[in-house]
């Protein structure tokens, strides 16, 4: 991959997905290129280069997806689902008593993994939720790791990586050496293409918004962009959760950290700058709706 080749392909990804690489991250193109090189039946990423500068959209849209596709499992990190069933979901409970719905949005679900996650959580509330609608929304950037996501089948090493065990016997049904979630969880989540890059505000407002481990790869002005943008659709008591990676402090105050629960925000009242047009980049017509 010449440097030109390089330069062009940052420049494409942070447009399109918000991904800000530096540079000497040419390994990781490179990794994640080759092989869609080959896909395409092209020769290399100089080629793959050509055919994007020529107008191919179809091929923009698959390295864009090959480059953002994130590594995910089930209860990753552990604190973030500890917040949602010790403190999140009580204070939900009494707060949204007399309309007895509650709305999350997982912003980058990825494969699944993690709206799965918050939905065992759910029903291991039990009778707590008898009555109640819950709605979870999982979006991602990448159409195939929705489908997987909408599938819910997972290999015996994706269910091994921290799902405790009485969790698969209860909730999985085995078919060979793949596993797939119950058709109750799965009808728990909807799914959306949804790029963070442009406007969301047709998603409505949530009560818990799960926002982590992507917002890492942008840039500062992205950060805050996003971060007004998630602050107006969110509640006013409600609740964003960050990676361990990331954080609001020194970037806005539309957000402040929830005392001693680490990686968990609120809305702190602050008003969010609204950004021209709605979106930081334009859309392309393969990409639409993303």
């Amino acid at each position: 991959m010449t440097p030109p080749d390089y330069e062009y392909l940052r420049k494409l990804l942070k447009d399109h997905s918000g991904l800000d690489l530096s540079a000497d991250k040419q390994y990781l193109i490179e990794s994640r290129l080759l092989p869609l090189s080959r896909k395409c039946g092209v020769s290399g990423i100089g080629e793959l280069v050509q055919k994007m500068k020529g107008g191919s959209l179809s091929i923009v849209a698959q390295v864009v997806e090959a480059m953002t596709t994130n590594e995910t499992f089930f209860f990753r990190d552990k604190v973030p689902f500890e917040h949602f069933r010790d403190t999140i979901m009580p204070e939900l409970l009494k707060a949204r008593a007399s309309r007895k719905s509650i709305r999350i949005w997982c912003a980058a679900g990825s494969t699944g993994q993690e709206p799965y996650s918050l939905a065992m959580s759910l029903k291991e509330m039990g009778t707590a939720l008898a009555g109640w609608r819950i709605e979870i929304i999982a979006t991602d950037l990448s159409q195939e790791v929705l489908e997987k996501s909408k599938s819910g089948i997972y290999s015996q090493f994706e269910v091994q990586r921290g799902l405790p065990i009485q969790l698969l016997v209860k909730y999985f049904k085995q078919n060979g050496e793949l596993w797939q979630i119950s058709p109750e969880l799965r009808g728990m989540v909807q799914h959306r293409q949804l790029n963070l890059l442009h406007d969301f505000s047709q998603l409505g407002t949530f009560d818990v918004i799960f926002c982590r481990n992507v917002l890492i790869y942008f840039d500062q002005d992205t950060k805050i962009n996003i971060f007004g943008r998630l602050a107006r659709a969110m509640e006013g008591d409600g609740f964003l959760v960050l990676g361990a990676a990331e954080t609001v402090v020194g970037l806005t105050d539309v957000f402040k950290p929830f005392p001693d629960k680490r990686g968990l925000y609120r809305p702190s009242g602050a008003r969010a700058a609204s950004p021209q047009g709605g979106t930081l980049m334009p859309k392309i017509a393969a990409m639409a709706g993303r």
